[in-house]
């Protein structure tokens, strides 16, 4: 039987699935980011790596695999994961520091403020070439911003993980790699939903999901709209 705090933690399997793809396809993404830098760059400090000039390809694929998962892990979170996000009392929260309530706002915050940034990292790498590193030009303003980006990332990670520390302790954190689930979670029953949901897309139901339109799902609107232009702009670009 379960204890009361296992059960506590319990998140979603959907929830735990697209963000431990997300998170692993991230994390590796992240790793050879810098092996890519140290391969190629290097200006601010380096390791010594090997050199390997095929890991910007395989950077970029592990880019790729986020770029694709995350615009489901993000309509998941936004939609049914918002509690986990920014409140519309959220500012109001965070005036009570050291309060757990304080903790959880924290939480929202740099819950929500991660998704922005990964749509900075997402849409700079896009807009970068592959040629650039090879030939040795590092004075793009993408490139640049493509380094800042995955900076930033590592430090909204490591806030992630603290803050949720803090938040639930190690239970919180492992809930989230648990494979067990409720019957009804199963992928069994997920054909199923997917079906009902593009019927109601087909009827026109899907304009429901935006009313009220609320800051977060303008939010997931501009990020969706700009994942897509990070993957019309590179066709535009000179060759």
């Amino acid at each position: 039987m379960k204890s009361a705090k296992t059960s506590r933690f319990n998140q979603p399997f959907l929830l735990r699935i697209l963000h431990g793809v997300t998170g692993v396809s991230l994390i590796a993404a992240i790793l050879t980011a810098y092996w890519t830098y140290d391969t190629y760059d290097g200006r601010w400090g380096r390791i010594p790596l090997p050199q390997f000039p095929e890991i910007e390809g395989i950077h970029g694929t592990f880019g790729l695999w986020t770029l694709l998962i995350f615009p489901v892990f993000l309509i998941y979170a936004v939609h049914r994961g918002q509690k986990r996000l920014v409140q519309a009392n959220s500012l109001q929260q965070l005036a009570h520091i050291g309060h757990p309530s304080w903790w959880y706002t924290l939480n929202r915050w740099i819950n929500t403020v991660t998704l922005a940034l990964l749509t900075f990292a997402l849409f700079s790498g896009k807009m970068m070439d592959e040629k650039w590193l090879p030939n040795g030009e590092l004075q793009h303003s993408w490139y640049l911003a493509h380094l800042l980006s995955w900076l930033l990332m590592v430090g909204a990670i490591a806030l992630h993980l603290v803050v949720n520390f803090k938040v639930g302790g190690a239970l919180f954190l492992l809930s989230m790699w648990r494979w067990r689930h409720h019957r009804s979670e199963s992928p069994y029953f997920w054909p199923s939903s997917i079906a009902q949901g593009w019927a109601a897309i087909q009827q026109g139901t899907w304009i429901c999901w935006f009313q009220p339109l609320s800051g977060l799902m303008m939010m997931e609107l501009s990020i969706l709209i700009s994942l897509a232009v990070a993957w019309i702009l590179p066709y535009f670009k000179a060759d």
